[in-house]
This record gives structure tokens, sequence and C-alpha cells, in this order.
């Protein structure tokens, strides 16, 4: 059986139009791999280390499969452009 997988990324925005255009196409790319927001949050402390991006995202798939479908999904891929002038964003994929 395989281990859930989680897309986190790590967020400092520099456009908000452009960032809410993003956000607003994100859901309809998750649904065909069947994942699911789990949390869209904005930082509140650092309690140890670094850290220098503002916002955070994490994503729940059901599997590395496909969570690295969804991100090599055209609909998906055809959001970055956007994404890239919208945010700096770090985006890391952990299983679960």
């Amino acid at each position: 059986m395989s281990r859930p997988a989680y897309v986190i990324g790590h967020v400092t925005v520099k456009d908000p139009q452009r960032w809410a255009e993003y956000r607003s196409g994100v859901p309809a790319t998750l649904a065909e791999w069947g994942g699911e927001l789990v949390l869209r949050g904005e930082r509140r402390a650092v309690w140890s280390g670094t850290h220098p991006h503002t916002d955070a995202v994490v994503l729940r798939f059901a599997s590395l499969d496909a969570a690295t479908r969804w991100h090599e999904s055209a609909a998906y891929q055809a959001l970055i452009p956007l994404r890239r002038q919208a945010a700096d964003l770090d985006l890391v994929l952990f299983e679960g």
C-alpha cells in the first residue's frame, strides 16, 4: 500500500493580484489526481532557525505518483508562469 504524499509550498507573495489569480486556478488542477488542500496560511512565528517566507500551503495526495502526475500535468504546468510572476515559492514533495 502506498503512503500519502504531501506537497509543501513556502511562499512569499510579490504580486497579490496575480497570486489570487494563480490560487484560483490551482483547485481545478488537483481534482484529476485526487489532491486536497490541507492548509493555506500565513506565518505567525519562527520558533527555531530561519524561515524567510511569509505564507505556506500544504497539499495531500494518495501517493507520490499522484502528486508527481499533478505537478507534471499540462493543467498545472500552464499555471507556473503566472506563479513565478506572483510569488517566490519553494515547493517540496514529501512522502508521509
